[in-house]
């Protein structure tokens, strides 16, 4: 039931048996809407008493693999066909949709940085408290699409909370290995707590993130890979069924355990790479060279591996700003069935 004290609406009604679509409203004074709302669009398709989903995309507004792969199964699922619930949010920050952006231009805050929010807030903290404390608590399951959007490109991965709970931990990898992509991102200690899977964590929902790629625009292979892991999900959660290919037999687990072992931009320049996400690689290894491209009397810099693992993410950028992520270097934890 929503709070008295939560200022984002529903313009439909939830809990009602049916094929809906509606918007999610949220009430904020702008030059664009001083009198108003902005809207998200969402899908709710309700039928009989199974379990319920909630599928999310867009959470930044440069990353289309996920918001594409739910547009597509919205359009694939007829209401009869359905036990249970699925609510689609396929533009979480669908103002940052509308304009490729990674953070929200209504406020200029970062979707996936801002739980568990506030009621009062400006429009990205509003939406961060309704999602934490009124919507995703009627849900047995919560699916949240990324990728690497304009900046980074990622190996497709399903995240996964390593929650305090290890039975919400349980439930968080079955649900990643219905999902069906071989590797799972285990986020431990080093876990940003404003994401939204911490937000599921605090609720005690199950509940998977995946990265997709990335580049900001739609790769179709990987669109296709995130299409099937939702209706694969759906399959494993008895909502709907459909015929999909089976998931792959092992399952590597990954995590960032070692923030030293990810490479940074030293400064203003031109990183070089010679590594792509999905590589092993080795201590002394070399990750590319570092073009001083505003100095070019200055020598460039090998850039090596301090640490042995996989290539998670890299930066999808020719020239970078002094920290930012150059390679996200996992460690490999455990293979699984």
């Amino acid at each position: 039931m929503k709070r008295a004290n939560s200022r984002i609406h529903s313009n439909i009604d939830l809990e009602k048996k049916g094929h809906q679509f509606g918007e999610l409203m949220i009430p904020w004074s702008d030059n664009a809407v001083p009198l108003g709302y902005h809207p998200i669009p969402i899908i709710n398709i309700k039928n009989s008493h199974g379990k319920n989903i909630l599928i999310v995309g867009g959470n930044h507004g440069d990353e289309f693999e996920g918001p594409s792969a739910i547009m597509r199964v919205s359009q694939k699922i007829s209401l009869n066909e359905v036990n249970g619930q699925i609510l689609f949010i396929p533009a979480l920050s669908f103002a940052a949709v509308t304009q490729s952006s990674r953070t929200n231009p209504l406020d200029n805050r970062n979707m996936n940085r801002a739980f568990p929010g506030h009621p009062n807030g400006s429009p990205t903290e509003m939406l961060a408290d309704y999602l934490e404390n009124d919507l995703i608590h009627g849900f047995d399951a919560v699916i949240d699409l990324h990728s690497g959007g304009k900046a980074s490109f990622f190996m497709p991965c399903a995240l996964v909370q390593k929650s305090k709970s290890n039975d919400l931990f349980r439930q968080n990898l079955n649900l990643a290995k219905s999902f069906g992509i071989p590797t799972i991102w285990v986020l431990g200690e080093n876990n940003d707590n404003r994401s939204l899977n911490s937000a599921a964590d605090r609720a005690g929902v199950p509940m998977i993130a995946a990265e997709l790629g990335g580049g900001g625009g739609v790769d179709p292979e990987i669109t296709d890979l995130a299409e099937m892991g939702i209706l694969k999900i759906l399959n494993y959660l008895n909502i709907y069924k459909s015929t999909v290919n089976e998931a792959p037999k092992k399952f590597d687990q990954v995590e960032l355990s070692d923030v030293s072992a990810s490479l940074y931009a030293p400064t203003l320049g031109i990183f070089d790479r010679n590594v792509k996400a999905g590589d092993k690689v080795y201590t002394g290894q070399i990750a590319g060279w570092f073009h001083y491209i505003t100095e070019p009397n200055r020598p460039s810099t090998r850039l090596e591996f301090k640490r042995s693992g996989v290539i998670l993410a890299h930066s999808n950028r020719g020239m970078v700003r002094k920290g930012e992520m150059l390679t996200l270097v996992a460690e490999k934890m455990v293979t699984s069935n």
